[in-house]
C-alpha cells in the first residue's frame, strides 16, 4: 500500500503548477516552523483534525489546539481563539468549513502569524491568499500538514538506509 499512495500522493500533489511551485515553499515552512495553532481541532480523536495534531505533536511541533468547546485536547491547554493564545504561533493550521476561512484568516494575521494553512477540504481562496501576501505573510491551501510532512521530510522506508 505504501508505494502505492506515494505514487499517487506524489503524481497528485505534482500535478499543477500552484503545487509544484510552493512545494520548495512548503518544505521550508515544515523545516522552520516550531508551533503550530490548529483551529478547528477536534476532541474526537477519529477525526482529522485530532489525528493531524497528534500526529505534528508526536514529531515534535508545539501543537496548541484552538477549539472553544474543550478545555484540552492532546493533553494541551486548548484556547477559545486565536487572539487567546499566549506564546508566539509560528503557522495557523485551519480546519474549518470553507464560509470560515475569511474570519480566521483576519485573525491569523492580526496576531501576526508568518504562516496561514488551509487544510485539504477548506477550499481555495485567492482572495485570501492575495490578502495574505499584501501583508507580507505565507498562504498555504488545498494541502495536509501532516501529509505533506511525510512524503516532503520523512525518509522513506524504501531508501536505502546507510548503517
Amino acid at each position: 500500500m505504501g508505494p502505492t499512495f506515494r505514487t499517487w500522493y506524489e503524481n497528485r500533489m505534482y500535478a499543477t503548477p500552484e503545487l509544484i511551485e510552493e512545494t520548495e515553499t512548503v518544505k521550508e515552512i515544515l523545516n522552520t516552523v516550531k508551533t503550530i495553532a490548529i483551529v478547528g481541532i477536534s476532541r474526537n480523536q477519529h477525526k482529522d483534525s485530532h489525528y493531524v495534531g497528534r500526529y505534528l505533536k508526536n514529531i515534535g511541533y508545539k501543537v496548541i489546539p484552538v477549539n472553544p468547546t474543550a478545555e484540552t485536547i492532546l493533553g494541551e491547554k486548548a484556547y477559545p481563539d486565536l487572539k487567546s493564545v499566549p506564546y508566539k504561533i509560528d503557522a495557523v493550521d485551519i480546519f474549518r468549513k470553507p464560509k470560515d476561512i475569511p474570519g480566521i484568516v483576519d485573525e491569523a494575521l492580526s496576531i501576526d502569524a508568518p504562516v496561514i494553512w488551509l487544510q485539504l477540504g477548506t477550499g481555495v481562496h485567492p482572495e485570501q491568499k492575495d490578502k495574505v501576501k499584501q501583508n507580507g505573510k505565507t498562504l498555504i491551501q488545498n494541502r495536509c500538514m501532516k501529509v505533506d510532512h511525510q512524503f516532503l521530510l520523512r525518509p522513506s522506508n524504501n531508501q536505502s538506509q546507510t548503517p
